[in-house]
């Protein structure tokens, strides 16, 4: 697991809406049992999100939002095989993460 994988949404009743999940939690707490992810919703076109906030994310060319403020540990064996790495986007994962904790 390397952090900014992305991994299809263990839940499946959620996953219609939420296809992904990215894993944010660096590498150097790998000796926990669990991760921290933030979902990936599909973008619904007539809602207005702040973009600091929840920023589009592109996996495999599809456009998500990262609802950083729905960000949850999930246990690190339900993330088995990441579909992408979102490496080069992480800037806007971690502006996210901080508006979720600063409020800026």
């Amino acid at each position: 697991m390397a952090q900014y994988d992305v991994y299809p949404n263990p839940s499946h009743s959620a996953a219609s809406g939420i296809p992904y999940v990215v894993m944010v939690q660096s590498g150097l707490l790998d000796a926990l049992a669990t991760r921290l992810t933030i979902p990936l919703s599909e973008i619904d076109a007539a809602a207005k999100v702040p973009t600091v906030l929840c920023p589009v994310i592109v996996v495999k060319g599809q456009r998500l939002h990262a609802l950083a403020h729905y960000a949850a540990p999930l246990p690190a064996k339900v993330s088995r095989r990441p579909v992408d790495n979102v490496t080069a986007q992480s800037s806007a994962l971690v502006s996210a993460i901080d508006a979720v904790l600063s409020g800026v």
